[in-house]
């Protein structure tokens, strides 16, 4: 039986989502203007290994539980693996794709999300939600219009971020009511550190493939600490998101990524939509505004 204090509570679910949803692209955007002369690999590191830094002495000093059954522990190392894989896409993808066309093509994973809280959670899935995605993405397909010719073998990186993500939410969902946030995203922090850092040694010292690392400048260092420390938040409260409402729920207020990442693009990138595409924002919006509306109204109707 479900514990009253990690019940559903779907408007609280949503207003985290909504701030995930905020900083995530911001943290991208950081990660496109770094990936111009840092190496993927080094982005990587940095993004988990300041997260690990950051959140230990906040679980020692709150002496927050860790999880130590087997079975936890094995589902937090498998997170951590799809997060690694999905960020990894994503900060790959960047390098290629403007930051709404890549996020935008990645918006398969809401679907997915669905399919998989339907099939292994057993998640409702009604028609209400379903049509909520479906005019969420096609108010995407208005902002971005997504041309695979044009994008190429390219676009096939953030299909990878989809399909991770969706399996890394799946995850959280199937372990967030039985784990704190932030011990989980510390021990997450701590398990990518230890997989990452080694393969940067190997690198630098020119026994692995790849890019080898490169000195930030002081600007560089100040925006690689803020990469780390937006990932971190976002993830916090994506998690903490999926400890208060179902993935079907959650799926269409992700959408708001989209009109935010559009902002973001034009605010630091110079990227403005055309008219087109500002009509789809305001659809997308509109999606997950009466996805609140409707999650509020049902949770009081419930009391």
């Amino acid at each position: 039986m479900t514990h009253p204090a990690h019940a559903d509570r779907p408007a609280l679910g949503i207003a985290l989502m909504t701030g995930f949803c905020v900083l995530a692209p911001l943290g991208d955007s950081i990660a496109k203007f770094l990936g111009q002369t840092q190496p993927m690999l080094q982005l990587l590191v940095a993004r988990f290994l300041i997260q690990a830094l950051l959140l230990a002495p906040l679980v020692v000093v709150s002496r927050v539980p860790l999880p130590r059954s087997p079975r936890l522990l094995r589902l937090i190392a498998l997170r951590t693996v799809l997060h690694i894989a999905g960020i990894g896409a994503m900060f790959t993808g960047l390098r290629f794709l403007p930051l709404a066309d890549a996020i935008a093509i990645a918006f398969v994973m809401p679907f997915l999300m669905l399919a998989l809280g339907r099939l292994f959670l057993n998640e409702q899935v009604g028609l209400h939600r379903l049509s909520a995605c479906a005019v969420g993405f096609a108010g995407t397909l208005m902002v971005i219009r997504p041309n695979f010719a044009d994008v190429g073998l390219a676009a096939l990186w953030p299909l990878g971020v989809a399909v991770t993500f969706a399996l890394f939410m799946l995850v959280t969902r199937m372990i967030a009511k039985e784990t704190d946030p932030v011990g989980l995203q510390m021990l997450s922090g701590v398990i990518a550190s230890a997989l990452l850092v080694p393969l940067l040694v190997l690198t630098g010292a020119g026994l692995l493939p790849g890019a080898a690392p490169h000195m930030p400048d002081p600007a560089g260092w100040a925006l690689i600490l803020l990469l780390g420390a937006l990932g971190t938040a976002a993830h916090l409260l994506m998690t903490w998101s999926l400890r208060f409402a179902p993935g079907a729920t959650l799926a269409p207020m992700q959408y708001l990524e989209i009109p935010i990442a559009t902002l973001y693009g034009w605010w630091i990138f110079r990227d403005f939509p055309d008219g087109m595409a500002l009509a789809g924002i305001a659809v997308t919006v509109a999606a997950g505004l009466y996805v609140i509306l409707r999650e509020r109204r049902l949770h009081r109707s419930a009391r």
